[in-house]
């Protein structure tokens, strides 16, 4: 795996990552009521359930690909199709300026471990997040290099943008929350994010076994 490989999917997931989705509104419900501590665990869940979905991709989807050609055509129409819709989907929302909608911080005090748990299930449940491992890891993996330390590598890559990611808006809650208050950063972002997953969703569709 090269250095171009690692880059080119650290941007393809930073995009992701710090476009408002669940993460971010667990984030937001979590901190002012909870504290940093309590944040810094819903990110520890989302590691994990990082490499939950890496562990599945390590001893499911390589023995597919490896073992079946029209599995692996299969798989990559289907990711390719996901990643068009992902990218098709930011492209309209970033046109219409759709604005996000206020969060409202959880009544109660989540405990270190609530906070984990929430963070966990609210990525180990995520079939978007299925998605993305599936759909992202045949482009940057073939086959043949679609190895535990390969795969492990990138979830390393993942698990390190969504830890600083969002602990900066851990961090920096309030300036944070008012940039996207305004809409205008959420549209250049979702943008952003819709031509690259289109330009992913291309290739992806005409990689070649």
């Amino acid at each position: 795996m090269t250095l171009h490989t690692v880059l080119t999917f650290a941007l393809m997931a930073a995009l992701l990552i710090v476009t408002p989705g669940p993460n971010n509104l667990l984030i937001a419900r979590t901190v002012p009521t909870s504290g940093r501590a309590a944040g810094f665990a819903n990110i520890a869940g989302f590691i994990t359930a990082f490499v939950l979905h890496g562990t599945l991709v390590v001893f499911g989807l390589s023995v597919i690909l490896l073992a079946s050609a029209t599995a692996f055509f299969v798989l990559k129409m289907l990711g390719a199709a996901y990643l068009a819709w992902v990218g098709l989907k930011a492209l309209a929302e970033a046109l219409r300026g759709t604005r996000p909608q206020a969060v409202a911080p959880a009544r109660r005090r989540r405990t270190l471990g609530r906070a984990y748990a929430e963070g966990l299930m609210t990525n180990a449940l995520n079939p978007k997040v299925s998605m993305f491992y599936i759909a992202a890891l045949p482009q940057f993996l073939p086959p043949e290099a679609m190895t535990p330390a390969n795969v492990y590598a990138l979830v390393l890559v993942h698990s390190a943008l969504n830890a600083t990611w969002f602990t900066l808006l851990i961090l920096l809650f309030a300036r944070l929350g008012s940039a996207f208050a305004g809409g205008r950063l959420t549209r250049w972002v979702k943008g952003a994010t819709g031509l690259v997953f289109l330009g992913f969703g291309a290739k992806l569709a005409t990689l070649k076994p």
